[in-house]
């Protein structure tokens, strides 16, 4: 398309999403699962993106590394009017179980990015290269309209927002970001869409969490002499009892009309001793938390219920919050209102681009766009791609809805940011 300023807005946001190369697309998503990196080595892939970005549909792109084979990925287009965030994070989880499960069969390399029945299967296919090589096709795609946004783009890729690597799983690449001034909030941008995977859904909130190791001390004894002992492991079973019936209370409240409700789920117990009177107890929880429930309140909750056990037993007790991501207790709940102005826009492109009324849902996860709201930043979670097969043998993401994805968010950043002629020398 050549540049013509007689184009109505919405003929170049149809122009930008039309222009995504669904070829050049699954090429790039096949290559970027070919690049390990599962948290915490997130370097070679972020590498890869950076040299995706340093095209001309970007004026300004930064590979900014942190600790070891680490790094973030800035990139802006524009400086003034309407303005978004694009986000994502480039780690994935590991594939240890991957290969056992498909040996024997052409699924069975998990950076092998196989096309099966017009899926791309592969670790971090969904959760989340898709959303990220969506960003990278939505900008170029708009670029070859011959036009570049009017407002302001920002995209940022972090490291470090999965769990469950030693020594990781903290949000730090978030946290180095914003620490490292790599996004402007100076006015706060207006927008942010953090392409986690949805099934193409517009998730306006998400739930907050927090996760929880209790430990219970008492005294072990031989099983001969157990008025020697003090029993933590009867001072456990209280504990259990106690917190089942405090997740039977939150229950009991009103549900989110999206998230649901919230409550405590005990995922871990240990305890026991070798013929003798049990001296430790130990269990792990997690807690859903609600957008209108505030975390230290939780946590002071769970504490308040663990020492009045550990007093009435007469044992010690420790408890530690272990999944700290922008609270020191864990992540924080979040919502946009499905009236911003930008949510509806959001909807107004996937209507367009597929003729389907979009669906506004809630994550059924947590990841990181708190961060940034509490900025000042309202945003959702937009991507192609199905939480339910994440960190399985069975992560994939289907091509039809990559592509329809892809060129939802370029009709979006078209119609919201506005488009103005690319001028020749402009990077």
């Amino acid at each position: 398309m050549t540049s013509s300023m007689s184009s109505s807005p919405s003929e170049l946001a149809s122009a930008a999403a039309d222009a995504v190369d669904p070829t050049a697309l699954v090429e790039s998503l096949r290559s970027a699962i070919a690049i390990p990196s599962v948290t915490p080595n997130e370097g070679d892939f972020a590498a890869w993106v950076h040299k995706q970005l340093n095209t001309t549909a970007w004026d300004k792109t930064e590979l900014a590394p942190f600790g070891d084979n680490r790094a973030n990925v800035y990139a802006r287009v524009g400086n003034a009017g309407p303005s978004v965030v694009l986000a994502g994070h480039l780690d994935t989880v590991h594939a240890h179980d991957w290969t056992s499960h498909w040996a024997g069969t052409d699924r069975a390399d998990p950076y092998g990015a196989q096309i099966i029945e017009n899926e791309i299967w592969g670790r971090g296919s969904a959760d989340q290269k898709a959303g990220v090589c969506a960003i990278l096709e939505a900008l170029r795609a708009i670029h070859r309209t011959g036009y570049r946004p009017k407002g302001t783009v920002q995209a940022l890729f972090v490291s470090d927002e999965e769990s469950g690597q030693p020594n990781s799983g903290i949000s730090a690449g978030m946290k180095h970001a914003l620490a490292t001034n790599q996004i402007s909030t100076q006015p706060p941008p207006d927008f942010l869409i953090y392409t986690e995977p949805t099934t193409s859904a517009i998730y306006t909130a998400q739930m907050g969490f927090c996760i929880a190791d209790i430990t219970l001390t008492g005294k072990s004894a031989y099983f001969g002499r157990p008025e020697l002992g003090i029993d933590a492991l009867k001072a456990g079973h209280q504990l259990l009892s106690a917190l089942w019936a405090h997740s039977e209370a939150l229950r009991q409240q009103p549900a989110h009309h999206l998230i649901g409700e919230a409550f405590l789920l005990i995922t871990e117990v240990h305890a026991g001793e070798s013929i003798a009177v049990p001296g430790k107890f130990q269990l792990s929880l997690i807690r859903k938390v609600l957008p209108h429930e505030n975390l230290d309140e939780v946590s002071v909750a769970i504490r308040n219920i663990t020492a009045e056990v550990a007093e009435s037993h007469g044992v010690q007790s420790t408890v530690d919050f272990t999944a700290p991501r922008d609270h020191l207790v864990g992540g924080t709940a979040d919502e946009t209102d499905v009236d911003h102005p930008a949510v509806q826009a959001l909807g107004n492109s996937i209507s367009a681009v597929t003729g389907n009324a979009p669906r506004i849902e809630a994550a059924p996860y947590w990841s990181e766009k708190s961060f940034l709201s509490a900025l000042g930043i309202p945003g959702v979670y937009f991507a192609a791609g199905d939480i339910a097969h994440a960190h399985t043998p069975h992560e994939r993401v289907h091509i039809d809805e990559l592509v329809a994805a892809t060129r939802t968010l370029a009709h979006f950043v078209a119609s919201w940011c506005g488009l103005e002629p690319a001028q020749p020398n402009n990077k």
